[in-house]
């Protein structure tokens, strides 16, 4: 039913739900007057959000003002500017949620960083309970080509995927409700073909998440104020003349107007201003030897992995498969083994079949796991100290019933958590955990979106090596309701690809000493725009020599420390350019 003007006016629209039913011919009309009082309701203002009770967690009330804001003042069209690790993922969340309940957008775009996709994908789905947003690598998406844009309404993919030629053509081509454009700082340069393609998007509302809205000088506020509101900050060459002193474009004039031009559009808290205090959290790495037949197994591996991902020949399928088979080899021997045989039966690998059903036999008679003796030892001794509830994160099924097995024959009670459970049985399996038991074994499925804010000890038996993925891990124990200092145990064999991401995330970059988010800013400092595991993978395969690899880390640890330099030198300028302005208070 469309509601005219004046039935939006009808002062009492809203009594009508309240009204007895009614028989006969009549009870038509009521229905219809009912489901227009409904209507109403929800058209209404947006002083109450009416997707609070319809999410699965308490947002904090700066983070419903600044959604508020964003709906009633910027009316769709605004920056969230929130110092790093504030929520400006859950303020559009907030958003898009509400905008969904009142029916007022259908089509919806996610743009974000490569590394961030999954994460906003599990972040709707267990927060906000959307369930349908599908993203730019999930296969159904794939099948289609470049026509996937047009078939799926909500999507989540990466700028750098979007912004290609054949997928922006037809992108642009559609007209989207709502676009979230999250890290927008990459829309900084007006030139550029990110900031071309969002500019060209057809959207009603447009959401830009960033905590660095400038960078390096004040042109880039405006091209970021220009995609949401043309025209707000005028013409290039007039901002320039009002707003930016001369000879300094990083230098702003006139601050009192450039502040109310920019209240219409921007809004941003500082973490002085909420009263948001976490305990400190430390870092230990437990660096171990591989017993000798893991060794083995694990060198073959890795050299059969250098050969094939060197050839000009292979696949991005062939190159995934040999990524996953090298993440498992860093966990467990078990965990290599059905990738192994998997490997061995793709027609394109086949004049390596021998080679990978050799491999498979050999990791099918490994017994032995020096990272499992390690973690005997660390629970062991944290039960004699008195410490309880210790979650145990690994990437694999395999290597997960592997340390189950271990655990049975310690005497170590524990709870069993991965994404083949039910919901009821994850339920379960937290809740005992929260009671009476002192492990949980998880697989990835307990960083997505649950609170463990009641343990205060995690090991890494595995390591992403995807930075924003362990963020995620240590994000579950390390939150608001944390009222103890939380210990990390990493576990990494010496010389895998595990001990150099260590290396460089904790030793060079001191990422666990971080606030959560600041990692993805780092990295977004760095020259080349690729998902830090594809560097690493890169880096690994083409080394021809030890030498030659420990060089090639060390300089990209190097680099991780001058981003680190870049983020902070850029976040000291936003404080100082923006300081507490545009707070929702």
């Amino acid at each position: 039913m469309t509601t005219t003007p004046e039935m939006r006016l009808h002062p009492g629209a809203g009594h009508i739900l309240d009204q007895e039913p009614v028989a006969g011919a009549a009870a038509v009309t009521a229905y219809q007057l009912r489901l227009m009082a409904y209507q109403l309701q929800l058209v209404a203002g947006f002083d109450d959000l009416v997707c609070i009770d319809a999410i699965n967690f308490e947002p904090f009330d700066y983070q419903i003002r600044a959604a508020r804001t964003a709906l009633r003042r910027f009316r769709g069209r605004g920056l969230l500017s929130d110092e790093v690790g504030l929520g400006k993922t859950i303020e559009a969340g907030l958003v898009l949620k509400e905008y969904l309940m009142r029916q007022m957008v259908e089509r919806v775009l996610i743009l974000t960083p490569p590394g961030l996709v999954a994460q906003w994908q599990e972040e709707l789905a267990t927060k906000f309970g959307l369930t349908d947003f599908i993203t730019n690598n999930d296969p159904r998406f794939r099948t289609y080509g470049s026509q996937a844009w047009t078939q799926f309404p909500r999507v989540i993919a990466s700028l750098a995927t979007a912004r290609r030629a054949e997928h922006r053509k037809v992108i642009t081509a559609q007209s989207y409700d709502l676009v979230i454009v999250d890290e927008a700082h990459h829309l900084k340069n007006r030139s550029s073909v990110s900031w071309k393609l969002v500019n060209a998007l057809q959207k009603k509302y447009i959401l830009l998440l960033t905590a660095t809205p400038v960078q390096n000088r004040l042109s880039e506020l405006y091209n970021l104020v220009t995609v949401l509101k043309p025209g707000q900050l005028k013409s290039p060459k007039e901002f320039s003349r009002q707003f930016v002193v001369r000879g300094d474009p990083r230098l702003p004039k006139n601050r009192g107007v450039l502040r109310e031009l920019l209240s219409d559009v921007m809004v941003r808290h500082s973490r002085g201003q909420i009263s948001i205090q976490l305990p400190p959290r430390r870092a230990h790495t437990i660096q171990l030897n591989l017993r000798p037949e893991e060794q083995s197994l694990y060198d073959g591996i890795s050299t059969l992995s250098r050969r094939i991902m060197s050839e000009k020949s292979v696949t991005s399928a062939h190159r995934l498969g040999f990524r996953t088979l090298l993440r498992e080899a860093g966990s467990s021997a078990g965990a290599t083994r059905s990738t192994l045989l998997s490997l061995s039966e793709v027609v394109g690998l086949a004049p390596y079949r021998d080679q990978l059903l050799e491999l498979a036999v050999e990791a099918d008679s490994v017994q032995v796991s020096a990272k499992a003796t390690a973690l005997e030892k660390l629970l062991q001794g944290r039960a004699r100290g008195g410490d309880d509830k210790v979650i145990v994160f690994t990437q694999f099924r395999a290597t997960l019933d592997m340390l189950a097995q271990y655990l049975r024959d310690w005497g170590i009670e524990f709870a069993l958590y991965h994404g083949g459970l039910t919901i009821s049985q994850k339920d379960a399996a937290i809740k005992d955990f929260h009671t009476h038991l002192p492990v949980l074994l998880s697989t990835e499925a307990a960083g997505e979106g649950r609170n463990l804010q009641f343990c205060r000890a995690m090991v890494n038996f595995d390591l992403p090596w995807n930075p924003m993925r362990i963020e995620q891990r240590i994000g579950r124990i390390h939150r608001v309701g944390q009222d103890r200092p939380v210990d990390i145990f990493n576990l990494a064999a010496k010389g895998t690809i595990e001990d150099y991401v260590l290396e460089i995330l904790d030793s060079k970059l001191n990422m666990f000493e971080l606030v959560i988010g600041e990692v993805d800013m780092i990295l977004g400092q760095l020259a080349e725009e690729r998902d830090f595991e594809d560097i690493i993978l890169e880096i690994w395969t083409q080394a021809g020599s030890g030498e030659e690899l420990e060089d090639s880390m060390s300089e990209l640890g190097d680099a991780m420390v001058n981003a680190r330099g870049a983020y902070q030198r850029v976040k000291e300028y936003d404080d100082a350019l923006f300081g507490e302005d545009f707070s929702t208070e």
